[in-house]
């Protein structure tokens, strides 16, 4: 034996990339590929920053705004969407875009545009300021969606049509939370227009899922991801909410050692924009530290693939 302490570590599976994140992260690379370094890309084109940062070594430049991509030059749109303006800017000023918008948000996108179509004023579930959120809110005139974040939103709502109403939610919520919400909104809105499938997507809740399955054999739960990623800070939420402590980190180095004294069994997850590379590299420094047996928890196989836009399909 090693002489240090053993530690049992359950691996969520599924955890990290989800098929959106994959698809994204390709697009940036193709389009390097296509049309030659620099490519710019609007926004992080996912949150993590150690997948910019690898970006960024091939080539890529993440700007906030159009206005900061030089003429002539591709832009990239990231993962979370982006409002109708952006695209309508792009083609203004003659750009070359490429837009990674996941498809699931995209379907999220379509769903407020008919919506809107027939009339109807739109809710949107979700949390102000996030990318996502702005990007979908910007599919329609501005008065036409409403933000609500929490069941007191929904209780303090007042609206001119209430037979006239429909919902969306931001892919990337805790399911149990806007469960809460929706039962809100159906309690008080007993016509409201409900999504004809959750638009949480797949990937978000096969991990939450894999999450309440940890929490139930673990004494602490790490959850890898970025600070400003909306599903990582959920699987934390969702892990507590089960009662069991669990922390958000972005790499091994940020973890404290002290939160692991005296745990048994813990849990690891990853949120999904972050890579394998920072599973891997989690595991390795607690092998440094304790003797840990790493078993592997599947809660569900996911196998799906998106496909990267025409614009790309000759390097494809």
């Amino acid at each position: 034996m090693s002489g240090h302490p053993s530690i049992r570590i359950l691996l969520a599976s599924p955890r990290g990339f989800c098929a959106g994140v994959d698809r994204a992260i390709k697009i940036v690379e193709l389009a390097i590929q296509k049309f030659g370094a620099p490519v710019y890309v609007r926004h992080e084109i996912v949150h993590n920053r150690y997948v910019v940062e690898g970006l960024e070594a091939q080539g890529a430049v993440f700007v906030d705004e159009l206005h900061e991509v030089p003429e002539g030059l591709p832009v990239v749109f990231s993962a979370h969407g982006v409002p109708k303006s952006v695209p309508a800017e792009a083609e203004k000023r003659e750009m070359i875009y490429v837009d990674a918008t996941c498809p699931l948000v995209s379907k999220v996108h379509r769903e407020v545009e008919r919506h809107d179509g027939l009339g109807r004023h739109i809710l949107m579930i979700g949390h102000a300021g996030h990318p996502e959120v702005i990007g979908t809110m910007g599919q329609v005139a501005e008065g036409s969606m409403t933000l609500i974040e929490t069941v007191e939103d929904v209780e303090k709502l007042e609206v001119a049509d209430p037979a006239n109403l429909a919902f969306v939610t931001q892919t990337t919520l805790s399911v149990d939370d806007t469960a809460d919400i929706v039962a809100a909104l159906q309690a008080k809105y007993p016509e409201i227009t409900t999504p004809k499938k959750e638009d949480i997507c797949y990937a978000t809740t096969n991990r939450q899922v894999a999450v309440k399955e940890l929490a139930k054999e673990t004494d602490r739960l790490i959850v890898i991801g970025a600070p400003n990623s909306s599903n990582s800070r959920r699987l934390v939420e969702v892990s507590e909410k089960a009662g069991c402590p669990a922390r958000l980190i972005q790499r091994a180095a940020d973890l404290d050692w002290d939160w692991l004294e005296g745990v048994t069994t813990l849990g690891i997850t990853a949120g999904a924009s972050a890579p394998e590379v920072l599973v891997t590299e989690l595991i390795d420094a607690i092998r440094t530290r304790y003797d840990a047996k790493v078993e592997l928890v599947t809660t569900a196989e996911e196998s799906v693939v998106f496909k990267v836009p025409p614009i790309l399909k000759d390097v494809a």
